[in-house]
């Protein structure tokens, strides 16, 4: 197999190379299997079949060529120290080194991060690739590594990468414009992660399989006879649909495999001098016209303005035999091969590496990656932009801005400078006055209308169809919020200066929780807002300085522990650092956040304090959230690498009704848990219901979530929750 693969490789890349650099190349390999660095990595894959296999994808399907194919051969041994980047650069040229140096760097995220979904991967990740170059080669890795996966028995790794493709290598392939490696990427992930829906979607193709080739071919003849007497020099093929693209239709439409209509689509590949493509293209597509009857619903015309990755062609849908609707699909030679390769290949025609389209869709891909936090909103404007179908909107001035069908005035306003979609009021399409809401048709030219007093509204998310407005609007919402959330602070300081009363930090986080909220920002906020206001605030923090001192509300457990006082279970010493991996590191010194509690088993981050150290929080902290929009670059990594044995303060909330006995019942399941102790209940009783706080020291997070199971089990409780 490696053999063929070689051979196979040899044929493709050859031509690239003096007769010297081949011989290295081939002495350099054999060097690093000798050496290791191309045995099986930890997953069974074979690593020599990747690389190799990688490399004839780059040459086959991206049109990358020596400088790719190096850097993707030869990634292992520059890996595991076979070879330095000096030496490559020595062996070969700069460019292959530097490219080199840009998949070297990316490849060690994947050494360090469990998840794509990790933000700080998604912005290492575009910050290392600034050569396009890289993120194509991962697309070709990726892609290759998904087709031998088929064979593994780790079906835990597999889906891993399979939603790793799905969310983020696809786009990134549609985006590129590699489309038939997105759609080979998108029906393995189909495959992987829902079998019985491939398999029923590929058995009812495969038992039409007979009469869609005839129906095909009968197409086809006719216009072929037709093309001929013309006297264009084309190729003509019909192709299936992918399932993936298939299965999108039926959920779409809601119907089954056997109604949807357009399964194949027929594509004309014109041998064309470059001066008479368009308009050989326009003659193909008056002649297929006059044959059969065109749906004008259905033209799509990219030969006049090329889509963003520099895709050109004529998509026509016309009614053929038998009543079936045919889509035809009109290029010439270099046009498909574009098609085929995406941006690359674009390059290779225009004589250009990294400009123009490059550019602007690299600029896409960064801006998605950089601004998203959370994984559904990644996923949700990586889709957004998965649009087949563009618009053409005009400025005044009569440039031209490619958009997605649906996009409206906040769209464009958005795609031209985020401060004038911020402060978008309108616009003029035409002449006429619209609202921001309307939706845009290819030919209008949009003159944006603008107020310093428009804000952006929540409502605003609804109107636009583009990551970017979607993006734009979310962080203008956002810094109102935090505006109004400082605002609300200051006021409320203000009026307890007036009361003379100093509250502490911890005496406003158990303020803001008894008021119902979970975070401080959305309660500033809503004092703001006027949804609560400071006489109700003031009226519960008297309520709950009243609730604090002795009562005969308060009841403690029997059997707790006395010696083991708050302030030892906060306490952790030099001992305990081993713990926790900060960053890439041990051994530093730091200490757990108060605001959150974080214990063995939560997710945490670290933050580098002024006062100097690393304070550990849970990843879910209200506090970590706001501290990552204002100090991101003092957000560390931080990961446990085991157990201590030390023990962890919490608190826990609970619900229930007011019954005799429930108390006593609650505290018996929690001195029945192996290494829980029961530090204090606090019981607050109106109405027939109890509010309880219980102060538990538990070992680690399964010891918690066990334990507010059981409690949930004693009967007439009705809520527990963590509160730290």
């Amino acid at each position: 197999m490696i053999g063929t693969l070689y051979i196979n490789l040899l044929e493709l890349a050859r031509p690239m190379f003096a007769t010297g650099e081949w011989r290295r190349l081939k002495a350099l390999m054999l060097k690093g299997i000798e050496g290791g660095a191309y045995g099986v990595d930890q997953h069974g894959i074979s690593i020599l079949e990747h690389c190799m296999r990688t490399g004839t994808v780059l040459l086959e399907k991206t049109g990358l060529k020596k400088a790719s194919l190096i850097t993707v051969l030869f990634d292992p041994m520059v890996q595991s120290g076979c070879i330095g980047l000096e030496d490559l650069k020595k062996t070969f040229d700069e460019d292959s080194a530097q490219l080199m140096q840009g998949m070297f760097r990316v490849k060690e995220l994947y050494s360090k991060h469990d998840s794509i979904a990790d933000e700080n991967f998604r912005k290492l990740l575009v910050s290392f690739a600034e050569d396009i170059r890289v993120i194509i080669c991962l697309i070709a890795d990726r892609y290759v590594l998904m087709q031998m996966l088929a064979k593994s028995d780790d079906n835990v790794y597999r889906l891993q990468v399979t939603e790793e493709c799905r969310l983020l290598y696809s786009p990134m392939a549609h985006r590129l414009g590699l489309y038939a490696i997105k759609s080979e990427l998108e029906d393995m992930a189909l495959k992987y992660e829902h079998r019985d829906i491939y398999d029923d979607i590929a058995k009812s193709l495969n038992e039409t399989k007979k009469s869609r080739d005839e129906y095909i071919q009968a197409f086809i003849g006719p216009v072929r006879q037709r093309l001929e007497e013309a006297g264009l020099k084309f190729t003509i093929k019909g192709r299936t649909k992918s399932i993936s693209s298939i299965w999108a239709k039926m959920k779409a439409q809601n119907t089954t495999v056997d109604h949807i209509y357009d399964l194949f689509a027929i594509r004309i590949i014109l041998d064309s001098p470059l001066d008479r493509e368009k308009a050989q293209c326009w003659q193909v597509y008056s002649i297929v016209t006059d044959m059969y009857q065109p749906n004008p619903k259905r033209l799509r015309d990219w030969l006049s303005v090329p889509k963003s990755n520099g895709y050109e062609s004529l998509h026509i849908t016309v009614l053929g035999p038998e009543n079936k609707w045919v889509e035809i699909q009109i290029r010439t030679r270099r046009m498909d091969d574009i098609a085929e390769r995406g941006l690359a290949a674009h390059w290779s025609y225009k004589g250009i590496k990294s400009q123009g389209a490059a550019d602007s869709v690299m600029a896409g891909i960064r801006e998605i990656l950089e601004n998203n936090t959370s994984p559904d909103e990644l996923r949700k404007d990586f889709a957004m932009d998965l649009y087949q179908e563009e618009i053409f909107v005009f400025t005044p001035n009569g440039d031209v801005r490619q958009l997605p069908k649906g996009a409206t005035v906040l769209d464009f306003a958005f795609s031209i400078h985020s401060r004038l979609g911020l402060t978008c009021t309108g616009a003029r399409v035409g002449g006429r006055a619209v609202r921001i809401s309307h939706k845009l048709q290819s030919g209008d030219t949009v003159e944006i209308l603008t107020s310093d007093k428009q804000v952006p509204k929540h409502d605003w998310l609804g109107m636009v169809v583009t990551s970017r407005a979607r993006m734009r609007i979310r962080q203008g919402l956002n810094e109102i919020q935090n505006r109004e959330a400082q605002a609300g602070r200051e006021l409320l300081q203000r009026r307890f200066k007036n009361r003379k009363i100093d509250i502490t930090e911890s005496d406003m986080s158990h303020l803001i929780q008894k008021m119902g909220f979970k975070a401080q920002t959305p309660f500033f906020h809503a004092l703001m807002e006027e949804e609560i206001t400071v006489d109700d605030v003031l009226r519960t923090y008297d309520e709950l300085k009243a609730g604090s001192a002795p009562s005969g509300e308060v009841h403690h457990a029997e059997d707790f522990d006395l010696e083991k006082t708050f302030a030892e279970s906060e306490r952790r010493t030099a001992q305990d650092n081993d713990v926790l991996v900060i960053g890439d590191l041990t051994g530093l010194e730091f200490k757990m956040a108060g605001c959150c509690h974080p214990i063995y088993g939560d997710n945490v981050v670290g933050f580098v304090s002024i006062q100097g150290g690393i304070r550990i929080h849970r990843a879910d902290c209200p506090n970590i959230q706001r501290m990552k929009e204002r100090y991101p670059y003092r957000i560390v990594r931080a990961r446990w690498s085991g157990k201590s044995g030390s023990q962890y303060s919490i608190t826990l909330k609970v619900v229930g009704q007011d019954d005799i006995g429930i108390v006593s019942n609650i505290s018996s399941v929690i001195n029945k848990e192996p290494d829980t102790l029961l530090r204090s209940i606090s019981i607050d009783s109106s109405g027939g219901l109890f509010q309880g706080h219980l102060t538990v020291l538990v070992s680690d997070l399964t010891s918690l979530n066990q334990l507010i199971k059981k409690i949930r089990q004693v009967k007439g409780v009705r809520e527990v929750e963590r509160t730290n």
